[in-house]
């Protein structure tokens, strides 16, 4: 069974997630993140966490949240804010996704959060794309995703091989838990 047989299998079962860690779709990101730098993966997950930010800000104007916890895990990762009030945002953006009526904008909201929570621990890195993934899902159905979702998953692994090659370019500063470097500008991956 391919990834797609098994995400529309979940989707019938009406479960919340429709790919997991284990995805054959996820195989070649799962391989590469353990093996990357844990700022490169912070830089990658709020870089992508960035547009699904925009997305639900376009489809919920006046909705803070999302754009809050992506900013509190920016000021948590340089070291601005403590871990608790980056965590506060972290569970008011999931708290949303109950709040939402469509199940692609609830996804999404997970995904945010996912993305945000990987400046605690890599470990909610394919948190991330297993959200956003399960919202293309629904926003685009089963029957018309195969090939926008086989490009974003290449698209994470271009981009998070964009970002290892950039981290030394990197001037943000970061909190002493994150390996501290010097204050300064901000570099995008695309």
């Amino acid at each position: 069974m391919d990834w797609l047989e098994e995400a529309a299998a979940k989707l019938k079962r009406e479960n919340t997630v429709l790919f997991s860690k284990g995805s054959e779709l996820l195989g070649d990101l799962a391989l590469l993140l353990p093996e990357q730098d844990g700022r490169t993966v912070v830089l990658w997950a709020l870089d992508l966490a960035e547009g699904s930010v925009k997305e639900l800000e376009a489809g919920h104007p006046g909705e803070a949240r999302p754009r809050e916890a992506l900013l509190a895990a920016r000021e948590w990762a340089a070291g601005r804010i403590k871990m608790r009030r980056a965590q506060r945002c972290i569970l008011d953006c999931h708290a949303l996704a109950k709040e939402l009526d469509r199940p692609e904008d609830a996804a999404l909201c997970h995904a945010v959060g996912q993305a945000c929570s990987v400046v605690h621990t890599a470990g909610h890195a394919l948190g991330y794309p297993m959200y956003e993934l399960t919202s293309m899902v629904y926003r685009l159905g089963p029957e018309n995703c195969r090939e926008a979702i086989e490009a974003r998953a290449r698209e994470y692994v271009s981009r998070l091989l964009c970002w290892a090659g950039r981290l030394d370019e990197y001037e943000g500063s970061w909190a002493g838990f994150m390996l501290a470097r010097p204050a300064g500008g901000g570099l995008t991956c695309r």
